[in-house]
């Protein structure tokens, strides 16, 4: 008795041309096919997602909210000038970070979906013009990754009996995308806003107390250390790696990026007169 084939995908198995990896999901089976194609996941439990920006928007948005405004806040405090002053540049600091911020993502993502959906709608033109090409080029692509030549070609037929199936896995394998999962610009540049103020207006609570001298700024420098080790544990916890060491280059950042910017501002300084 004759016993089908399994062929399981990962993405260590099957990078994509551009250099990206993906995890390719089930094609459906012909009838009498021999082949049948399943996903990794659904052997092992699966990875967890890597590839959404959503997470990143919120790192780095809160990061950047951070650094960038206790470094300007230090740097006001060290020219000498009115705590009001340092209030004030902080607030700006704020809230004209997070608007550029918030811009800078939404373009950048905006941009790359556009690109994506440019080459998605080029792809579907072929698969629908030119199915023998497609269907020889994605028989390559498996033969390329070590399967036989006879099952390459009976996994590419069994893809292309689906247009919706062909079209997603020929962007996956060629592109490394998933034109059904693109993020959404909006949501990553409102997170990064959100982000954004809440990390850079974490300095700036002591300003708004009467405080005078180096306490202020010794407790805004205190408060952006804590935050830098919070985010530094979570990059390492996310992405598996030594959250001490995670924690420790997140503190550093925080520290020189202070240090400079408060000894331009006591090199600097203002005129009160």
């Amino acid at each position: 008795m004759a016993t089908g084939l399994v062929v399981a995908r990962s993405a260590s198995q099957y990078p994509s041309r551009a250099g990206a990896t993906h995890t390719a999901r089930s094609v459906p089976r012909r009838p009498g096919s021999s082949v049948i194609c399943v996903d990794r996941q659904e052997l092992h439990g699966g990875h967890r997602s890597v590839s959404g920006g959503l997470a990143r928007a919120a790192v780095f948005g809160a990061n950047d909210g951070l650094v960038s405004n206790v470094s300007l806040i230090l740097g006001f405090a060290g020219s000498g000038v009115d705590s009001s002053v340092v209030r004030l540049a902080g607030l700006a600091g704020a809230v004209a970070g997070a608007i550029s911020m918030a811009a800078g993502e939404w373009i950048s993502v905006s941009a790359q979906n556009e690109l994506v959906e440019r080459e998605v709608a080029v792809e579907r033109r072929e698969l629908k013009h030119n199915a023998a090409a497609e269907t020889a080029e994605l028989a390559s692509m498996y033969e390329s990754h070590g399967i036989s030549p006879d099952t390459a070609r009976a996994a590419a037929e069994d893809v292309m009996t689906s247009p919706d199936v062909a079209l997603r896995v020929h962007t996956r394998e060629e592109m490394g995308v998933d034109p059904s999962d693109l993020p959404s610009a909006f949501q990553a540049a409102a997170i990064s806003l959100v982000c954004f103020v809440f990390g850079a207006m974490l300095p700036v609570v002591p300003w708004f107390f009467d405080a005078t001298g180096l306490a202020p700024a010794a407790v805004s420098v205190g408060i952006a250390v804590v935050a830098a080790a919070f985010v530094g544990a979570a990059i390492g916890r996310f992405a598996e790696r030594s959250i001490p060491k995670s924690v420790a280059r997140q503190i550093a950042i925080v520290l020189v990026a202070c240090a400079v910017t408060y000894a331009i501002g006591e090199l600097v300084g203002v005129n009160l007169s």
